[in-house]
């Protein structure tokens, strides 16, 4: 494994939550800290020259990669106020680092293709939107693979180590708790409990120098035994982002940012 500390052009390496559909950018009072959350990291953070984004809605049988010049919007939420479907996110894309990408991923043995049709999901827009809201960085997404298999997510970050390419950010979009039901159903002290258990586990895992990598890639892996863990991620696609991004740093975080989503304990780390 590459060791990132020390490889020049390394990019840095960010895992968000992005909270509920479109709702952060409707001024939704359970959003509130998320949002504060992603301003406040732009600022410890150089203004990057290009974004890949893992984002947790979008699945595909192989690794696919947009490469079209100017991907449109796609709004993959229902049921939520007009303003949501007329958001604007003009940002371009960057169908050079995307083929860059689909060649990391080949060379490692990883299927993958790119698509210059697809457009960004809201697990590009509504973070960025909050983050860098001029829209003038170039961005590429970078699909998850539907088996869900979590060490396949690391392999696939440990090929885009090889990434040269300035002041490049690469986001893991998705959520480190997404119970669907559990949102909108009273809170228990035995859900709150479970809620944090979990969150405190992958705290640990991810943050604590105590733990060689090998431990750390496993436990990732293993995730499921984590106390919470399926009460936290009945399906785990808004997780696995998360796994790309460690796959890629291959270290313990140097910043977590622990915060409250729609009543929720959820965590947000820094490579």
């Amino acid at each position: 494994m590459i060791n990132q500390q020390n490889k020049p052009n390394k990019p840095r390496v960010l895992f968000l939550s992005h909270g509920g559909g479109p709702m952060p950018l409707l001024g939704d009072e359970g959003h509130k800290e998320m949002v504060a959350c992603l301003k406040q990291i732009t600022t410890h953070i150089t203004k990057p020259s290009a974004i890949i984004i893992i984002s947790a809605h979008w699945e595909e049988s192989i690794a696919t990669i947009t490469s079209g010049e100017s991907p449109s919007l796609i709004y993959d939420y229902y049921g939520f106020p007009k303003a949501s479907y007329d958001l604007k996110y003009p940002c371009q894309g960057k169908p050079l680092l995307a083929n860059q990408i689909h060649n990391l991923l080949e060379k490692s043995g990883i299927p993958s293709a790119v698509d210059a049709i697809r457009g960004f999901d809201h697990g590009l827009f509504v973070p960025l939107t909050i983050m860098y809201p001029d829209a003038d960085i170039p961005c590429v997404q970078l699909s998850l693979m539907n088996n869900l298999n979590a060490a396949e997510h690391i392999k696939m970050g440990q090929a885009l180590q090889e990434l040269d390419y300035d002041n490049l950010l690469i986001i893991g979009s998705g959520f480190s708790f997404h119970n669907m039901r559990a949102f909108f159903t009273a809170e228990t002290s035995e859900s709150k409990k479970l809620n944090e258990s979990f969150e405190n586990w992958l705290l640990t895992i991810l943050s604590s120098p105590d733990i060689d990598e090998e431990q750390r890639k496993q436990s990732l892996i293993n995730w499921e035994n984590a106390s919470g863990a399926r009460y936290c991620h009945p399906r785990e696609e808004h997780l696995l982002p998360l796994h790309v991004c460690y796959g890629i740093a291959g270290r313990a975080c140097t910043e977590s940012y622990e915060l409250k989503i729609m009543n929720k304990k959820s965590s947000m780390y820094i490579w």
